[in-house]
């Protein structure tokens, strides 16, 4: 085993368990630490695209970051199938519309060119809409599970096991089938190393703990319906990868920051969760009914 895999696997056996117990834990627990990776993922992004810290347009991303997941914290608005969170999907809009109209008034009187000014504009918006969006999902995933372990349909803890585990594992599945047999490039000008092979792999992996957790913990799920949620979970999360690759390659960067060891940065170990956990959360509300 190389030096790097060591680290890799020495940090997620420490991480990886604290995870679980917070996710099992729900409520501020759970809420304080998407809160954390939401703001360290705002960092990241804003020191990549090189705004400095502390600086007024850092500030705001941060400020928009904590005022977002304050909206969509723990509460009691979670009551019934009918009235659940569904709409923290789009609670951001009005935040990112602030976070729109205050940088663009703020560049617009900036000294570079015109056409580096809008470009530096819309790529500080792609972000802000990118972990604005979909990051207070991951929560409610969480937070429907209140709904759910009253009904007797698994708790918060479960269906977020099910969610990180058909990630991790299909992202293990997806790395050694494809080293194994990729021949085929999925997308090589973003990643050149991930294969259609790997890919469908990685949705095999995902597929396997869907069965494992209806055998173990969601029993009460009927077992296609796990299955079918794992795989389109996957296909989300995969595809998720490729577009902080995308943005990643755009800045001609390995990784988002070094802050993890061995894994890079929060937004490189969370990036495909967050396109993974809209999914859920609206297939919950589908199965919920």
């Amino acid at each position: 085993m190389n030096k790097n895999l060591l680290i890799r696997t020495l940090v997620a056996a420490v991480a990886i368990p604290i995870i679980l117990w917070i996710c099992y834990q729900g409520g501020l627990w759970l809420w304080g630490m998407v809160t954390l990776f939401a703001l360290v993922a705002m960092a990241e992004f804003l020191i990549a695209e090189e705004y400095k810290p502390g600086g007024p347009v850092f500030w705001l991303g941060l400020l928009a970051v904590t005022l977002n997941m304050l909206y969509n914290g723990p509460g009691d608005r979670v009551t019934s199938l009918l009235s659940p969170s569904v709409i923290s999907l789009f609670t951001a809009i009005p935040i990112l519309g602030v976070v729109f109209l205050l940088s663009a008034m703020a560049f617009a009187v900036g000294k570079s060119s015109p056409a580096d000014l809008f470009r530096s504009h819309i790529r500080l918006v792609w972000g802000a809409a990118y972990l604005l969006l979909l990051y207070p999902m991951v929560f409610s995933v969480g937070n429907m599970g209140q709904v759910y372990e009253a009904g007797n349909k698994g708790s918060g803890g479960d269906w977020l096991l099910l969610l990180f585990g058909l990630l991790w594992l299909g992202d293990t599945a997806a790395m050694f089938i494809g080293k194994a047999f990729g021949k085929h490039k999925l997308a090589p000008g973003v990643s050149p190393n991930k294969t259609v092979e790997g890919f469908i792999g990685g949705i095999l992996g995902a597929v396997v703990v869907a069965v494992i957790l209806g055998f173990w913990r969601l029993h009460m799920i009927p077992m296609w319906q796990l299955v079918l949620i794992a795989a389109v979970c996957s296909v989300f999360g995969q595809l998720g990868d490729l577009v902080e690759s995308m943005w990643k390659r755009s800045l001609n960067l390995k990784d988002s920051s070094a802050l993890i060891p061995g894994h890079g940065g929060v937004l490189d170990r969370f990036d495909s969760l967050l396109f993974a956990a809209p999914v859920m959360y609206y297939a919950m509300l589908l199965i919920g009914k």
